[in-house]
């Protein structure tokens, strides 16, 4: 939620250059919620970071001064990181959620049935707009911080158990998503050139070729310059996925279809053939971990908040964040369902497959997932663009080589990335239950970054401002934004618990199956 205070002394509302005295909380209006010049900017909830070092008392300043002495020592420098508009922020946020994932939505369909798959798509879409609406007015508050480690530690009273435990789970999580593009790569290589019999060791072949491509893509150095690849990777995405929309309504079956309406299998287990069928709610036997999975999988897609403060850091005005921020999310709701139900419709629960390309007839794959090629390889590109900055802002924080081109800046930059691709290489080589695992690890990590964090810098913002709003007020509105921040709260511990064990008995049934592949297989591995 945005301020609802008047800020204190030492605040001021960026832009027209006037102070607040401290005094009754006052509410903003509705516009708030979309940015702009006029947003007040709440005090503090604690002081700068002692690894935070402007130049000076930073921790006295107000936030606007804290942002103006941040660009004030850009200035002159060869490589200037303030440097995006909102719309170049957009660009980054639409190559983040315009991706891949959305031809998984399908298959998350089929499970949870039509209905109740759009309702959760368009909840959770809400749930992520506002936390990440609480999110943007922290980093208002605290336009120092430069990733969601520095808020981590903000967040829990400036314990620094609190950065190294968020630092663990930053880059494990932006690794884990590198790693599955490394594979994904990988996949379609092999679903191109399933004919060609002379590719050596197929599967390690395509992930060392697609690793290497990647890495060179990474080293760009500014979300500046990204944004750029960044709203090329969204276009072709889009193109990908209204493609196989399309074909999936004008093929006249789709891939593994099988006229009879019940048979054998080759390996001797029963099928259902027949025309495609799509219900409106789960079909019966529907187990909790499936429903629980295809729910998290809708979740997966939308959280991404954890590259966010990195966005925002790199925004010459953070007030206008919101314009990104919203744009995107109406473009994601209307994509994903629009997507995901055609796709369902067409398709039936009998053939779908995650992602929904290998539900297409041959050609028909071959021609929509090649669109995807710019964003299998941006989007992993884009996390370890923040994967790297993270480190190499530390390890340069008061030195020339952070803002200058300079040998030794270069190169430490060119070596962080290509040591988080060799692990994303040895990652997607090594688990054969990728999926599955990345289920866990969201889990894990986005019950924090999605969820947790996001309503207790509510609380704690609230807690600045002169008292908790629930506490203070006593009002409808007051007592509605508590509840709802608790929920929050409530669904991050949700997903940290009974999502984790969905995600581990999932790992157990494919072992059970025997569904699970060997480790650096050279086996094509395509749809």
């Amino acid at each position: 939620m945005l301020p609802q205070h008047r800020p204190s002394s030492t605040e001021k509302q960026v832009g027209d250059g006037t102070d607040y005295d401290a005094g009754t909380e006052t509410p903003p209006g509705l516009s708030a919620w979309f940015g702009g010049q006029n947003v007040p900017i709440g005090p503090r909830i604690g002081p700068v970071l002692d690894s935070i070092s402007l130049g000076g008392s930073d921790s006295e300043e107000s936030s606007s001064a804290i942002l103006d002495k941040q660009i004030a020592l850009e200035d002159g420098h060869a490589i200037q990181y303030r440097t995006c508009s909102w719309q170049k922020t957009a660009a980054l946020l639409f190559s983040e959620y315009i991706c891949l994932a959305i031809m998984s939505f399908p298959w998350s369909y089929s499970v949870l049935g039509l209905v109740p798959g759009l309702i959760l798509t368009v909840v959770v879409a809400g749930l992520v707009l506002y936390t990440s609406l609480v999110l943007w007015e922290f980093c208002l508050r605290h336009p120092e911080v430069r990733d969601v480690c520095d808020i981590g530690q903000m967040l829990f009273w400036n314990k620094k158990w609190a950065w190294y435990a968020t630092a663990v789970m930053f880059l494990l999580n932006n690794t884990f998503i590198q790693a599955l593009h490394v594979l994904v790569g990988a996949k379609y290589l092999n679903t191109m050139t399933a004919s060609d019999n002379d590719v050596s060791c197929r599967t390690v072949s395509f992930g060392i070729i697609f690793t290497i491509l990647c890495w060179i893509c990474s080293l760009p150095r500014t979300f500046s310059m990204l944004s750029k690849l960044g709203l090329a990777s969204a276009f072709f995405t889009f193109i990908s996925v209204l493609l196989a929309t399309i074909f999936a309504g004008v093929e006249s079956h789709p891939a593994g279809y099988d006229p009879r309406e019940s048979y054998t299998a080759a390996d001797g287990t029963p099928a259902v053939g027949g025309a495609p069928i799509f219900t409106a709610f789960p079909v019966a036997g529907t187990t909790f971990v499936a429903g629980l999975n295809a729910f998290l999988n809708i979740a997966y897609t939308f959280v991404g908040q954890i590259t966010l403060p990195s966005f925002i850091a790199e925004m010459r005005d953070p007030r206008d964040f919101p314009k990104a921020l919203w744009a995107c999310t109406i473009a994601e709701i209307a994509v994903f369902s629009i997507v995901g139900s055609v796709i369902y419709a067409y398709t039936g629960n009998q053939y779908m497959t995650a992602p929904a390309f290998g539900s297409l007839q041959n050609v028909y794959k071959k021609v929509s997932f090649s669109f995807m090629i710019p964003t299998l390889i941006f989007l992993g590109v884009l996390y370890a663009s923040v994967s790297a900055r993270f480190v190499f802002f530390r390890i340069f924080q008061n030195s020339r080589h952070r803002n200058d081109h300079t040998v030794v800046g270069w190169a430490t930059w060119a070596g962080i990335l290509f040591a988080t691709w060799i692990l994303a290489f040895i990652i997607a080589e090594i688990i054969p239950f990728f999926s599955s695992l990345l289920s866990l690890m969201s889990s894990l990590f986005d019950s924090f970054f999605g969820f947790i964090f996001w309503g207790v810098a509510y609380f704690r913002m609230r807690k600045a401002d002169g008292g908790i709003a629930l506490v203070k007020e006593r009002t409808t509105r007051g007592y509605l934004l508590a509840g709802l921040n608790i929920l929050i709260i409530l669904i991050g511990v949700f997903f940290l618990t009974v999502g984790t064990y969905a995600s581990v008995q999932e790992i157990i049934d494919e072992f059970e199956s025997g569904s699970v592949g060997k480790i650096f297989t050279c086996a094509s591995n395509g749809l």
